[in-house]
């Protein structure tokens, strides 16, 4: 397979990009955190494909990223809970991934075969744009599973090129890129307590923002 670098700025790239997933295909793309590859979210077939394109496990779930808020009513039950609502409030769009109870009917590899679903809108404007045209995205690191993660298209091409047919290109990367940035946090907000389940960006500033609520994540 062929795999086009095209500047996520770019109408024409944007065009190609959602007739791709439209088709099932995985494509990569820049998050505000890391380059991601990402597909359908209700697409069965295509989150097989993703899995395939970066050799990862079956029985990790897939977290979705939405473009606004609106998109949220697709993966999860309404309402949501105080916590969710003050974090969501707080931290998105930005590096913060919540784990909800999710919709029926969602593909049971996006979830894992699990009753949650991680979700979290990007801040960067450029992605939130074109997933509000596809809908939500699953989304995963733009990296052979356990390899270095990519801040760049050309390192996003370095482990996947020929793996899927089109890396979407930062503006930024034609200065040199972005400075790394570190993943997001996960909060898990299935349960009675919130859990974090991965520290990141803002991990300290999630934990004062429930502990004004009177929740204290373990």
């Amino acid at each position: 397979m062929h795999t086009r670098i095209l500047r996520l700025s770019d109408v024409d790239a944007q065009a190609e990009a959602l007739d791709l997933l439209d088709r099932g295909a995985v494509i990569a793309a820049p998050t505000d955190t890391v380059y991601g590859v990402m597909c359908r979210y209700d697409d069965s077939a295509a989150i097989a494909a993703l899995f395939a394109v970066k050799d990862r496990p079956l029985d990790k779930a897939i977290p979705v990223l939405i473009g606004d808020r609106s998109q949220l009513d697709l993966l999860v039950p309404q309402p949501l809970s105080p916590a969710a609502d003050l974090l969501i409030g707080r931290f998105w769009p930005g590096p913060l991934t919540l784990v909800l109870p999710a919709q029926t009917g969602l593909p049971s590899a996006l979830t894992a075969g699990k009753a949650t679903a991680g979700v979290r809108m990007p801040a960067h404007a450029g992605l939130c744009a074109l997933i509000r045209r596809s809908g939500p995205l699953a989304a995963t690191s733009a990296n052979l599973s356990g390899a270095a993660e990519a801040h760049t298209a050309a390192q996003v091409a370095q482990q996947l090129a020929g793996r899927l047919p089109l890396i979407l290109q930062d503006d930024a990367d034609e200065a040199g890129g972005r400075a790394p940035a570190p993943p997001s946090a996960i909060v898990d907000l299935s349960g009675s307590v919130p859990r974090i389940l991965r520290d990141g960006a803002i991990a300290a500033d999630v934990i004062a923002a429930l502990a004004e609520i009177g929740l204290t994540p373990c």
